[in-house]
């Protein structure tokens, strides 16, 4: 299995990118999303990966944080959403966005993707709403997971620093804070999704404050 890439990016295309790791040249499939927040033709690239193998396929999908690379794997368990149907939904949506609308149960927000149907979005949200919290809990992307092996292929491949390290996400602290507070992991994911859709500037505090409002006891 191919977890990880990190190379030269050598070719753009419409929906994947081709990277040269010292010599080899791997085609990698990512969403629109994605492809947008990539580096420009030969700079260094690192990507979290998913190697799908079939009798007659083998294709590798990209994906820049882990937390999408695990949305993918779950949207694909879901009956009629392959590989295409979502990347579009992550290439609509984002990591984040899918795990706002599955969490809060919006449908509608999953069928806006390209090729994604009432019945298929539906599905969607009712099959992984409980694995909504697990995948919102995850945060960091590519560039913190790399570590001292990462760096080495860089030194290796190009002269260009690595990108600098992000905090994780202000939505998996909050989620976590929540559940030490014994809220359920569907209660808190809900409110969570809910207080960044309404601020999606917010960061760990303020979600936390909006989320307990939201959960507060009504009457």
């Amino acid at each position: 299995m191919i977890g990880k890439i990190t190379g030269r990016l050598e070719h753009r295309a419409a929906d994947h990118v081709l990277v040269d790791v010292q010599g080899v040249g791997y085609l990698v499939y990512c969403s629109e999303r994605t492809l947008a927040a990539l580096p420009g033709n030969g700079e260094v690239v690192a990507l979290f990966t998913d190697l799908v193998v079939r009798e007659d396929l083998m294709q590798l999908y990209g994906f820049t944080t882990l937390a999408e690379k695990e949305w993918h794997r779950l949207l694909t368990s879901v009956q009629g959403v392959g590989a295409k149907a979502s990347l579009a939904i992550l290439g609509t949506l984002g990591a984040d966005g899918v795990g706002r609308a599955i969490a809060l149960g919006d449908w509608s927000a999953v069928k806006a993707a390209k090729g994604v149907g009432p019945k298929i979005a539906q599905r969607v949200v009712l099959d992984l709403k409980d694995k909504a919290p697990g995948v919102m809990a995850m945060g960091g992307t590519v560039a913190q997971a790399s570590g001292e092996a990462a760096a080495a292929v860089l030194q290796d491949v190009a002269a260009a620093p690595a990108p600098a390290p992000q905090n994780p996400s202000a939505q998996a602290d909050a989620l976590s804070a929540l559940g030490n507070l014994g809220y359920s992991p569907s209660d808190a994911a809900s409110a969570i999704a809910q207080a960044a859709g309404d601020d999606p500037d917010a960061d760990t505090t303020a979600l936390i404050r909006a989320a307990l409002k939201l959960l507060a006891p009504k009457g």
